[in-house]
């Protein structure tokens, strides 16, 4: 697929249309890291977000109640 840097205000963009939307499944909003190697090559990864600490908290404190009896004898 080619694609073409569009001046967008003072700076340069690429569009991703739906097509490149769908296949990447970027969508507006999206945190993206980008890295740059030698030779010019580009490689765009979404940035998947971890579960909330409250959410870590939570399966910590449900997973204690659950094997309370086996976390004693392990102790």
């Amino acid at each position: 697929m080619l694609k073409t840097i569009t001046k967008i205000g003072k700076s340069h963009g690429l569009i991703f249309d739906a097509v490149l939307s769908e296949l990447t499944g970027f969508k507006p909003g999206d945190r993206i890291n980008v890295t740059v190697y030698e030779g010019g090559a580009v490689i765009l990864t979404p940035v998947r977000n971890g579960p909330s600490a409250k959410e870590v908290a939570a399966t910590v404190k449900r997973t204690v109640k659950d094997y309370r009896k086996t976390l004693r004898k392990l102790a």
